[in-house]
């Protein structure tokens, strides 16, 4: 499992960033990204599904994408700064 993190933190530090790690056992998938109500249960072979709380209907890992990236906001403290790498010029989004 090092090694799946070791890029990544690799990558964050040289462009100095901050790698944010979330939880391994954070329910993404159950949680509605709209209202944040939490499924009863939901097995891996549920693909979509709509929240009996508020009605939004999801797609589980584009919901799970949506919820890990606000987890990851919430514990960086992110204040809306530019995120591009150093010395990238803007509109091609940090690549090199």
């Amino acid at each position: 499992m090092a090694d799946m993190r070791g890029m990544p933190e690799y990558k964050a530090a040289w462009y100095g960033r901050e790698l944010v790690v979330i939880d391994r056992w954070y329910p993404s998938s159950e949680l509605c990204s709209a209202c944040g109500h939490r499924a009863d249960e939901m097995p891996l072979f549920v693909r979509d599904w709509t929240c009996t709380h508020c009605g939004v209907a999801h797609d589980r890992d584009i919901n799970a994408a949506k919820n890990i990236l606000a987890a990851g906001l919430a514990d960086s403290n992110a204040c809306g700064a530019d995120v591009r790498p150093h010395g990238s010029p803007p509109g091609r989004g940090g690549r090199r």
